[in-house]
């Protein structure tokens, strides 16, 4: 397993985090939280100063070609758009990058959620995110309809944590008649659970659905091919596993065979033409593909940290290397986690009766219904916040969703296996201090 990038990254130390329990407080923290907000790249840091300095400047004229380090502003997204593409198994003008995640969604939902009397349905996961959840009402509320009666959300079995394919693919096959749209998120933010883009993709075309996806945890994470599978379209956010910084730019991605039919609805001067978006003509004529989706210019110093971050995934040779050293980190941390003496089984912790504290690991087992995140089930009430305080006060950082799971994450651009083994054992401590 090659060395991590974590020297390209700024890794906040424990005295920074207030981890008032690590003996080393200028150390760096034990950072397993890139799932929710990457850390910052050092290569972002120069690239946002830089545009900064190109502002003071150059002032309005750095969008041309007086610009000091040749990234004009008004083709700024050309560097970015080739490693979008890379990045999530696309061709360039399926992506673009632009607006931010849930604007990007009601954008595309405007586009392929075309209800009938028929067919109106939304399929989705139970406990999609709640954005994603906010839409999909927003948007059958838009046409007229109920959300109640609209929005089809499958739940794991009883007893279980997690989707099971099957049951995915049977609820498309009976229910597929009705359903106007398949969205569902390529991993799943609560659960950490891989679905099968591929498949679920495939099927739900095969009953007339248009077939969607929500990225915000996958892009960065796993290795995608939305061309390939023919997926018809898909948003994420950059603020995750693509290191982006807070609130930062999203990203679109629509299949070239929409380019004819499915043209933007909500027209914008950046989704013009760039060859005569500057004469202001009156009549709109958009971008071929993805881009034609954009409305109002990117902000530069948000696109910037990111250009910063891919550019370090490009150095890293992209998804393949990057996966193959995922499943090994997090393969890791859950080997140390089953070995502590307060896990119990999944199968155990349904029917979990004692109050002797202990934990599961929900997301699944198999590497290839997974990503970097592991979601830890607490079993017993209050517990989780007790814990998530104590690794805190450690240096360890992972975020709570409330009322009982820790996602713990090992981005394998940054983290290494010492990450995996200060979590457990620190895990472990706090466990034995309240038990």
């Amino acid at each position: 397993m090659s060395v991590p990038l974590s020297s390209e990254f700024s890794i906040p130390t424990h005295r920074q985090i207030g981890a008032t329990d690590h003996p080393d407080q200028d150390g760096p923290c034990t950072y397993l939280c890139g799932n929710s907000l990457g850390p910052l790249s050092k290569r972002s840091n120069t690239l946002v100063q830089e545009e900064l300095n190109a502002w003071s400047t150059r002032a309005v004229n750095g969008h041309f070609s007086t610009h000091p380090y040749g990234r004009g502003w008004a083709e700024f997204a050309d560097h970015i758009t080739p490693l979008f593409a890379e990045i999530v198994g696309a061709h360039e003008k399926e992506v673009a990058c632009m607006g931010t995640l849930t604007a990007n969604l009601h954008l595309m939902m405007d586009s392929f959620y075309k209800p009938t009397a028929e067919r109106y349905k939304i399929l989705c996961e139970a406990k999609a995110f709640p954005s994603d959840q906010y839409a999909f009402a927003s948007q059958a509320v838009a046409h007229g309809l109920d959300p109640a009666n609209v929005v089809l959300e499958i739940s794991p079995r009883p007893g279980e944590y997690t989707l099971r394919e099957q049951d995915i693919l049977d609820t498309i096959a009976r229910e597929g008649a009705s359903i106007a749209l398949v969205i569902f998120s390529g991993v799943q933010y609560y659960s950490g659970q891989w679905f099968p883009i591929k498949t679920i993709t495939r099927a739900a075309q095969e009953q007339g659905c248009i077939c969607g996806w929500d990225l915000a945890h996958a892009v960065g994470n796993v290795p995608l091919a939305l061309h390939d599978w023919n997926v018809d379209f898909a948003v994420w956010c950059t603020y995750k596993y693509l290191n982006a910084g807070p609130g930062s730019i999203a990203g679109l991605y629509v299949h070239e065979k929409w380019k004819e039919t499915e043209l933007p609805k909500f027209a914008g001067w950046w989704g013009h033409d760039p060859v005569t978006r500057f004469d202001m003509p009156p009549k709109f004529s958009p971008i071929e593909g993805a881009q034609g989706f954009q409305q109002s210019n990117p902000s530069i110093l948000s696109s910037a940290a990111l250009l910063g971050s891919l550019q370090v995934f490009k150095d890293a040779g992209m998804m393949q290397p990057l996966r193959e050293r995922s499943i090994v980190l997090t393969g890791t941390l859950e080997k140390l986690l089953q070995q502590s003496k307060y896990f119990v089984p999944t199968e155990e912790a349904a029917v979990w009766q004692s109050t002797r504290p202990a934990f599961t690991v929900i997301t699944p087992a198999d590497p290839a219904s997974r990503g970097a995140q592991l979601s830890l089930l607490f079993l017993s009430d209050g517990l989780m916040p007790r814990i998530h305080d104590g690794l805190a006060r450690l240096g360890v950082i992972g975020d709570e969703r409330k009322p009982d799971v820790i996602r713990l994450a090992p981005a394998p651009l940054f983290n290494s296996l010492k990450d995996c083994e200060q979590a457990a054992a620190f895990l472990e401590r706090i466990f034995d201090s309240l038990a």
